[in-house]
């Protein structure tokens, strides 16, 4: 009787049961700023087990699964006396193995000024007809590509030194305050050769061939007061995410507001203007539904005046829209209801594919937080962990 009544309480409620997962459980690999930490979870995502850290003292930029083999590790990471490169694990992380050759620009002819690498800072799997093919993007701007599951890497396409796009790159003390980066990796999943990437500073561009030949896409994105929005240079894409239910739909998540495009278009239209004007669509992150194109969470932070880079008013939020962008709901049941003074950085904030669909982020303040009700409750399932600076969900 009782199990008759909850299962027409669900009905009644219009939400979808929460199905037992087909694997046995699941992976948030957390990249940070001393380390990198995997939580192990069971199929109810109510328990979870810390692994870790891994590579304490190094700072990990990014920690991605391969989804093409469900074993392979990438982690990029960088210390102040060992410098930028990437590791590698076969094994969920028991054993690591660092790249023979990781990502460096070329070298240039003798009397001319070349770059370096800083540090790796996002890491992106190929196609899935692409087994071992890996990109990534570094600081200052470069797009590298490996063919042999991350050991080693090369320049990509013609990018790195193309007059034009250097130009848009600008120099080493333009875009963030931790560097300028390239960013938001995308394949399409029906075509190898239809790429996207981003450069925070120098907008959003897109390749149809394979790398061979990109073009900017930044119609209809606004830049800071002042400057020219027709200039690549000027605009700064914090995150940019492809909808897997839909890969014709992309979100943004940009310093000049929240954006979206339906492609064939090449208009990006602002959807954070009907964000609340107390917190503004400023922030840094920006998940999508895996089965819902209409679906996206952001989170919100202060980009006001010297943008001090915490929540608004210290009162922590996730925003959701259900309906592209039309309307926003606030999401803050479990968050901290005051002084709290933390944000999300751009890679921080993820979603797994179960259903209801499970989000996830971690703070500037070490915090790992989760809902499993696609935003409905949060609840923190990780503290005093260093800084947070990259969040991913894998099934295994």
């Amino acid at each position: 009787m009782a199990r008759k009544i909850l299962k027409q309480k669900e009905k009644d409620s219009g939400r979808p049961r929460q199905k037992r997962a087909q694997s046995p459980g699941n992976l948030l690999l957390v990249a940070t700023r001393k380390g990198a930490w995997i939580y192990r979870g069971d199929w109810t995502r109510r328990s979870w087990k810390a692994d870790g850290p891994h590579f304490l003292g190094h700072i990990i930029h990014h920690l991605v699964l391969d989804p093409r083999d469900g074993r392979t590790l990438l982690a990029a990471a960088s210390t102040g006396h060992l410098g930028p490169t990437i590791f590698r694990s076969t094994d969920f992380g028991r054993t690591w193995k660092e790249a023979t050759r990781p990502p460096a620009f070329d070298k240039v002819p003798e009397g001319q000024k070349g770059r370096s690498v800083k540090y790796t800072f996002w890491l992106t799997p190929a196609h899935a007809n692409e087994p071992g093919v890996w990109y990534a993007g570094t600081s200052p701007q470069g797009l590298f590509r490996s063919d042999d599951g991350g050991d080693t890497w090369r320049s990509f396409s013609y990018i790195n030194h193309d007059p034009q796009y250097r130009q848009w790159m600008g120099s080493v003390q333009d875009g963030t305050p931790d560097g300028p980066k390239l960013h938001s990796i995308i394949v399409d999943p029906r075509d190898p050769a239809h790429l996207y990437f981003a450069m925070s500073g120098g907008g959003v561009h897109e390749s149809t061939d394979g790398g061979r030949s990109f073009r900017p896409l930044i119609e209809g994105l606004e830049v800071v007061a002042g400057f020219d929005a027709s200039n690549a240079t000027f605009h700064d894409p914090h995150c940019v995410r492809l909808c897997p239910s839909n890969p014709d739909r992309l979100y943004q998540q940009n310093h000049c507001g929240i954006y979206r495009i339906d492609r064939p278009s090449n208009q990006w239209t602002r959807i954070g203007r009907k964000m609340p004007k107390r917190v503004g669509d400023i922030g840094f992150p920006m998940v999508v539904h895996p089965r819902d194109a209409d679906t996206a969470w952001v989170f919100p932070m202060d980009g006001t005046t010297v943008w001090p880079r915490t929540s608004p008013g210290g009162r922590p939020a996730v925003y959701v829209t259900r309906d592209g962008g039309r309307r926003w709901q606030r999401q803050e049941t479990g968050l901290p209801g005051e002084q709290a003074w933390w944000t999300v950085k751009r890679q921080a904030m993820c979603v797994d594919s179960y259903e209801p669909a499970g989000v996830y982020f971690g703070t500037t303040g070490g915090e790992l937080w989760m809902s499993r009700d696609e935003g409905d409750r949060w609840q923190c399932i990780a503290r005093n962990l260093p800084e947070i600076y990259a969040v991913e969900a894998a099934a295994i």
